[in-house]
């Protein structure tokens, strides 16, 4: 899997924020959350792309106490384009997301002690796995590498000095575009929101 974008983006931001680390602090951040309002241009045999799906991973980084950061986040939705359905076509596949993002915060300056809201973006790698019954589109299914951007926000506050909980709602979008496996019409490879919950730990 190439991940070669992720990294150049997550070097390109460090030598960005670098007069600012010695005011930053560490932030790691695990979550759980659920994808919604997905669509592709690949083949959605069970409609599982576009139902909600289970979807975890965490984020790590450094926050400045003023307006920048930076970090690196990872996502792994299992059974992405698979449904409820028991006799459903697709028996496996996976949505992996991997990419370094920019974070611009409300100073804490302002915010203090209370919630701290914050936008997100950047650039990455998705990986898209579908495997379905019998192989019959072994050409438009399988796996795929994509370099894919993403962009959101959300709100961190902290319950001690060293934890806290931070909510988020980000969209993900794959660069690819293919055409429309009923329509014929040019869309992203993939694309999705996805909310999320999680706790954070800052050293």
């Amino acid at each position: 899997m190439n991940f070669g974008v992720a990294r150049v983006a997550v070097i390109g931001l460090l030598l960005v924020l670098s007069p600012h680390v010695a005011r930053a602090d560490w932030i790691f951040a695990p979550f759980i959350g659920t994808t919604f309002a997905g669509s592709t241009a690949l083949p959605d045999l069970d409609q599982g792309a576009s139902s909600s799906q289970f979807i975890f991973g965490g984020s790590a980084g450094l926050w400045t106490n003023g307006i920048f950061g930076f970090e690196g986040d990872f996502s792994y939705a299992p059974s992405y384009f698979e449904s409820d359905d028991p006799f459903g076509v697709i028996t496996s596949s996976n949505v992996f997301t991997l990419s370094g993002n920019v974070v611009i915060a409300t100073p804490v300056s302002i915010t203090r002690e209370s919630l701290r809201p914050y936008i997100i973006g950047g650039i990455g790698s998705m990986h898209v796995s579908i495997e379905e019954l019998g192989s019959l589109l072994p050409d438009l299914l399988g796996a795929r590498n994509s370099v894919a951007m993403n962009f959101g926000g959300g709100v961190v506050g902290f319950i001690t000095p060293r934890t806290g909980l931070r909510f988020e709602v980000r969209h993900f979008r794959s660069l690819e575009h293919g055409e429309d496996f009923l329509t014929n019409e040019s869309e992203s490879l993939l694309s999705f929101w996805r909310a999320t919950a999680g706790v954070v730990i800052r050293r």
